[in-house]
């Protein structure tokens, strides 16, 4: 509830700077103009509505497969879609050599889970089930749409500034018309801003709603450790074949040489998994986040790895309280 609240309250914040500026030009040059930059932003978001998973498929690589296929595959897809009340999604293979998975679609009805080669072949049945449940939660919590809304504000605040600013808005109005323009600037750096942070947010939720579908929080945990652990490994030219898409994946790629470091610290047994017991070390605070890791994370679209975990280790209580696959999420 605190995390939807959270994300909901995102969103009013952010359509009240969006109502603020609106009210501010409208004042000082009429309603007119701005609903020109309005209904700019307006088409760019009906096309990605209509193309937008056209264009991921094609730069994710993403080929459908079959039950005949990838029998195992589609048995957890299938499974967790019915514990979490959405209808299967399509299950497709990327492949891409980065080790990760992805959802997307228009809606939860329209969804995709897809994988990468690598994942199979990196994960454990469980780890790989952990890791489908977060992107089934996804589209269960339809936080891409959500995503899309928050969006629209920065969107819509670049356009007035690039006007104001560049295009000479601001010439025409002299000094009133260029402040409008440094404003929208510095609002469209702010809201971009809160559009991470709800990235983030959405995250930490799909994670707690793999747990609710039955997937332990270790195994959650582990499959974060092993991603970062295969992404570590990639050389720099695969990395940036996903560098505009990486907000789809489970974990950032860029981010993965940094997060093995602390990642490694709680693999106490050098087991290459971490286990309940390790999980649970993380809350006594053994590992802690710097100061610069978390200036970092504001710039990021996950969450700093070890406050993911630590957020994975307090939600034991939920997996052992009988909160499994075919509950809501």
């Amino acid at each position: 509830m605190w995390l939807s609240f959270r994300l909901y309250l995102l969103i009013a914040l952010m359509f009240a700077v969006l109502y603020g500026i609106i009210i501010g030009i409208a004042y000082a040059i009429g309603v007119r103009s701005f609903l020109a930059y309005g209904g700019i932003a307006a088409v760019m978001m009906i096309i990605q509505y209509i193309f937008g998973p056209k264009m991921v498929e094609m730069s994710m690589k993403v080929r459908y497969v079959t039950k005949a296929e990838a029998p195992e595959l589609h048995r957890m897809v299938e499974e967790l879609a019915r514990a979490a009340g959405i209808r299967k999604p399509r299950v497709g293979i990327s492949a891409l050599q980065i080790p990760n998975a992805f959802a997307f679609g228009r809606w939860s009805s329209d969804g995709r889970v897809c994988v990468t080669e690598p994942l199979m072949h990196l994960l454990s049945k469980d780890e790989l089930r952990a890791v489908i449940g977060h992107e089934i939660s996804h589209l269960k919590h339809r936080d891409m749409a959500v995503i899309t809304i928050l969006s629209i504000v920065p969107m819509i605040l670049w356009y007035i500034a690039f006007h104001f600013m560049w295009f000479g808005g601001g010439s025409r109005r002299g000094g009133q018309g260029v402040l409008i323009g440094l404003a929208a600037f510095v609002l469209y750096f702010v809201t971009n801003l809160l559009v991470l942070y709800g990235s983030r947010i959405r995250e930490y939720h799909a994670d707690l709603g793999s747990v609710k579908l039955g997937n332990a929080p270790h195994d959650m945990a582990t499959a974060l450790y092993k991603l970062a652990y295969g992404s570590a490994k990639l050389q720099k030219e695969a990395l940036h074949q996903c560098e505009g898409y990486k907000a789809f994946f489970v974990n950032d790629p860029s981010r993965a040489k940094k997060e093995i470091s602390d990642l490694r610290q709680l693999d106490e047994d050098l087991s290459g998994t971490i286990d309940r017991k390790e999980l649970a070390s993380v809350l006594t605070g053994r590992v802690k986040v710097s100061k610069a890791d978390r200036m970092m994370e504001v710039f990021s679209t996950h969450p700093n790895m070890v406050k993911r975990i630590k957020h994975l280790a307090k939600l034991e209580p939920v997996f052992q309280g009988g909160r499994v696959a075919g509950k809501s999420v």
